[in-house]
């Protein structure tokens, strides 16, 4: 720690965005200080595979710290041995939170509380919030999947085109600037992709690749060798059409290495999340570690920002308040501020907004820093995910290699979008992991007599067909042996599992907020969530989701198991409200969370009904920047890491422009 350092630029958060920042800042001679919340980059990740392989739960954030599963901490009460959040220094949401999460002491959310007497398909029902995050240094980047796609030049435009949500700031024309930020992106992370399909793809939007908003898709290396699973869908769903689309699979491209380089060629380990091993797979601290090799840039771990500073006269930020700690649980150990001439926020879509509103609220800012408009925690919004699978007639010998290597691009735009939400589906590799929590469920299931799987007995999926894996065996029979293994061996090689990531709109009412009787181990509050699946528009994207999934698996001859939820359940005790099932026209429906946070302090053409300007640049405070996924308007139609990395770029060079005019 320098702390008499004089710093041009103070970001807060060494994620992603923060960290290419940093970089950027830092190659140009910039002095740049990062204040982090959680722990350190660890000198090599054998710490965190270790937690991994001792987590029953293997989901996003069972590596990292803090610590959220403590099987001998377990009860009645809190059967997942979850720590308490008043308990931690910097805790944050989990996917073992979404089942507890009405209870403060389990979940690190409060919820708004539940309106009474509401029928299941109520759009106004509160559901869990679905997607977690990490606060540690190189951020949630840690347990990304990877994918790397780009936006198409219409989610710019969702507004002007089929009157559904906002523009992004001046539509069009910002995605064609953005373009050489995308090169810059794609060669920091080292994608490796297939240009000759994503040429395919833009072509079949009527994009040409080489015109104005055809990206050069100059990817650093090859494309990742497609899976045997997504052989059994390439020649076999061209015949299908979706509103018009046409339906064919394209290879994904991703952060991963498919060639010895500066990282470690992917060797096929299929647990990409959480983690890659051998960091084949690019994560954040790649990008931090180049930032600190400039000799300019410093971070401060176990510093977590409290407060931001205003001058009441000139409405400039003048410093950032931090308090430290030394363990999870400890007590802080310190507090302090640090001072810049510019200022980012960096610390994703929860915490930059849980920030900005607990600070510095005075006359002038009554709201919190940067929220005259009042939009800071609103539009909250992730790719909300319907979720499909079976067994393919023959072996795909699923659990092998990344998790997802070619997904369906060819239905993410078109007329349908002034109807229903747009998606793209995401071809799985880990069979009925996510699905079904496999291979642990199958295997309980034929060990102890039980069903769970719907594949040791009888049983009827979603679309009323009735199931029965092999008619030979007895229902819930318990298994040893080689009889065992064998059953095993032919249910786990056919699993498949198709993803959809369906965007959701803006909704002011879908927002962050702080809670008012609960706060964490530092005395900070804790954010206070409304999530809410409201519009027709996205839901009747999980009718058309439902009806393809079932066309697919016919097209490739696959047997469907998609399971029937429950109804969906909104009054009574917290343990009874449903989390994350609803119903629709009929139906009932579970979503699940793609870990993509965004939209809660927004760009927009007018400070009225945004926090920045088209620059990532408070419309209130002019040395005040944000980066992340909290900027995107909307969620669009792509996984957001890619362009979260090129508008870090892009701010960058923004910032840069301004710290050289103060020079001047």
């Amino acid at each position: 720690m320098t702390a008499n350092q004089e710093y041009d630029v103070v970001i807060v958060g060494s994620g992603i965005a923060g960290s290419i920042v940093a970089y950027q800042l830092g190659l140009q001679g910039k002095k740049v200080l990062i204040l982090e919340a959680g722990q350190p980059v660890p000198v090599d990740r054998s710490g965190y595979m270790e937690t991994f392989f001792k987590a029953n739960a293997k989901t996003p954030e069972s590596p990292y710290p803090p610590t959220v599963q403590n099987p001998s901490a377990s009860t009645p009460d809190n059967p997942l041995g979850l720590p308490d959040p008043s308990q931690e220094n910097v805790p944050r949401y989990t996917v073992l939170q979404i089942g507890p999460w009405r209870n403060p002491r389990q979940c690190y959310f409060t919820y708004s509380p539940q309106e009474s007497g509401l029928a299941g398909d109520s759009p106004r029902a509160n559901f869990a919030f679905a997607s977690s995050y990490e606060r540690i240094g190189g951020g949630t980047t840690w347990h990304w999947l990877g994918t790397s796609l780009r936006l198409f030049p219409n989610d710019f435009e969702l507004k002007t085109l089929y009157g559904q949500g906002v523009d992004w700031p001046g539509g069009k024309d910002f995605y064609q600037k953005l373009v050489p930020y995308y090169e810059k992106a794609t060669n920091e992370i080292g994608v490796a992709g297939d240009k000759d399909a994503m040429d395919q793809l833009y072509t079949q939007f009527g994009v040409s690749p080489t015109g104005d908003y055809g990206p050069a898709y100059n990817y650093p290396m090859p494309g990742i060798t497609e899976s045997l699973v997504d052989q059994a869908y390439i020649n076999n769903v061209t015949s299908i059409t979706v509103d018009g689309n046409p339906v064919f699979v394209t290879p994904t491209p991703q952060g991963r290495n498919s060639l010895p380089g500066e990282r470690r060629q992917c060797a096929g380990n299929t647990n990409c999340i959480p983690i890659c091993p051998i960091q084949a797979k690019y994560d954040a601290t790649v990008t931090l570690a180049r930032a600190l090799q400039t000799g300019n840039v410093d971070v401060w771990y176990r510093h977590v920002a409290n407060n931001i500073r205003v001058d009441d006269s000139t409405a400039e930020i003048t410093g950032i308040d931090y308090i430290t700690y030394d363990t999870h649980g400890g007590i802080p150990t310190g507090s302090g501020t640090v001072s810049a001439k510019k200022y980012v926020l960096a610390a994703h879509a929860i915490e930059t907004p849980k920030l900005l509103l607990m600070s510095n609220k005075n006359k002038n800012f009554p709201r919190g820093v940067a929220n005259s408009s009042d939009q800071v925690g609103r539009n909250l919004m992730d790719h909300v995910m319907y979720l499909a699978w079976g067994l393919a007639k023959d072996p795909v010998f699923a659990y092998r290699g990344p998790l997802s290597t070619s997904g369906i691009e060819s239905l993410r735009d078109g007329e349908f979008r002034k109807e229903r939400s747009a998606y793209r589906i995401e071809i799985g590799n880990e069979g009925w992991q996510w699905a079904a929590n496999d291979p642990f469920t199958t295997l309980a299931d034929f060990v102890f007599g039980q069903n769970n799987s719907q594949l040791n007995g009888d049983s009827v999926n979603q679309q009323g067909q009735a199931l029965r894996w092999d008619k030979n065996l007895p229902a819930n029979s318990q298994l040893f042996g080689a009889q065992l293994v064998n059953t095993l061996n032919g249910i786990y090689t056919r699993q498949i599992r198709l993803g959809y990531l369906i965007e959701q709109l803006p909704d002011p009412e879908n927002r962050v907020e702080l809670s008012e009787t609960e706060t964490d181990h530092l005395g900070l509050p804790r954010p206070k969530v409304t999530y809410r699946i409201q519009e027709d528009y996205v839901r009747n994207a999980f009718v058309s989701a439902k009806k393809v999934s079932t066309e697919i698996f016919n097209a490739i001859g696959a047997t469907e198991y998609t399971k029937l939820p429950p109804a969906p359940v909104f009054y009574g005790t917290p343990a009874e409200v449903t989390a994350t099932n609803f119903q629709y026209q009929g139906d009932n429906f579970t979503f699940y969370g793609a870990g993509h946070i965004v939209g809660t302090y927004r760009m927009g053409d007018t400070r009225e009904d945004s926090v920045l300007n088209s620059r990532q640049q408070s419309w209130d405070h002019s040395n005040l920047f944000m980066v992340g996924s909290g900027v995107f308007p909307t969620v669009a139609t792509g996984n957001p890491t890619l362009t979260i990395a090129a508008l870090a770029f892009q701010a960058a060079e923004h910032i840069l422009e301004d710290l050289k005019q103060v020079s001047a």
